[in-house]
């Protein structure tokens, strides 16, 4: 490492409503209901997005895309996680490594895992090895294990880079 690191963390959840695709990570899973949300309701990238952007103090998510601004009504989560992307990088940081876990009663996502991973690693421009997913069940309890909502949680790494 060249310069200070520096780690941040974020949680998003959303409402499971049918007719919606339900998408984590940027990618898109078998269900019959996704997130009700403004954006494509990505609640793993949305946690990570927060978690970037509080590393580097950059404020949050809603700050940043207003819910309800019509310029990211229905916009897919992996172009606000480049936007991201690239704002910390013109603050001067760089993504080190995330970890992050989605809980959600169905479908399981360890099958997807992997191609999460590959996702998020070219959307953060870091290898996959970078990156950690992890899924979890509600065991029947509260709105995930209800299969009513998904909620996730990330960490961020960043590291500041010489000026």
């Amino acid at each position: 490492m060249s310069g200070v690191a520096r780690i941040g963390h974020g949680w998003d959840v959303h409402r499971l409503v049918a007719g919606r695709p339900l998408v984590l990570g940027g990618v898109d899973l078998p269900s019959d209901r996704g997130e009700d949300g403004f954006s494509d309701g990505d609640a793993l990238l949305h946690a990570l997005i927060d978690a970037l952007l509080g590393a580097c103090a950059l404020g949050d998510i809603g700050g940043h895309f207003p819910p309800g601004s019509e310029e990211f009504r229905g916009i897919c989560s992996r172009v606000l996680l480049a936007k991201v992307r690239d704002l910390i990088a013109a603050a001067g940081f760089r993504p080190l490594n995330v970890d992050c876990t989605v809980a959600l009663e169905r479908p399981r996502i360890f099958p997807h895992v992997p191609r999460i991973r590959r996702t998020i690693a070219e959307d953060l421009g870091i290898p996959v090895e970078s990156i950690s997913v992890k899924g979890k069940t509600g065991e029947g309890l509260g709105p995930v294990g209800e299969g009513l909502a998904v909620e996730a949680w990330a960490v961020a790494l960043v590291e500041e880079l010489p000026r």
